[in-house]
């Protein structure tokens, strides 16, 4: 379980293919509506957020394909793992995400889960995705700019 703790607050998962996949714009905080012991999964780390999204449908926002594995000793209650949830967030923050999200190119992708003050939250933003030579042109850099440490390192600087 990778789990950290800093400020009151425990990241459950993250999402490191978005920053890949996407130019990360807004961040939001929004609360999650669980059911039963997915909860208690999540405090266990059992979550996944690959290939997971968030949509604005009939002025709410829903996260889809999340996974959340069922909790072992819960019993009489058996929930999809990767059902539909419903994201909380203030009405003037989802008609400024209709807003954004009707622009070409623009997305709503979730980057972490987390328990902040005891209630369980995701954090999504609003993201565009990169271009194939984009992507490549970011590792570039990554692997120069770690070159030039190095070599800094050597050298004694």
């Amino acid at each position: 379980m990778a789990m950290k703790r800093d400020a009151g607050i425990k990241t459950v998962c993250r999402n490191k293919k978005a920053g890949h996949d996407y130019y990360l714009e807004e961040p939001l905080e929004a609360g999650i509506v669980l059911k039963g012991a997915e909860v208690k999964s999540l405090r266990e780390g059992r979550a996944n957020l690959v290939d997971s999204y968030a949509r604005v449908k009939g002025g709410e926002v829903f996260l889809y394909n999340m996974h959340i594995s069922p909790y072992p000793f819960a019993h009489g209650m058996e929930l999809e793992p990767t059902r539909t949830r419903k994201l909380l967030l203030n009405k003037r923050e989802i008609k400024r995400l209709i807003g954004k999200t009707v622009e070409k190119g623009y997305s709503l992708v979730p980057t972490r889960v987390y328990f902040k003050g005891g209630r369980a939250k995701v954090e999504i933003a609003l993201a565009k995705g990169k271009k194939k030579y984009d992507k490549r042109r970011v590792l570039k850099e990554k692997e120069l700019k770690r070159e030039m440490d190095q070599a800094r390192k050597r050298n004694g600087y």
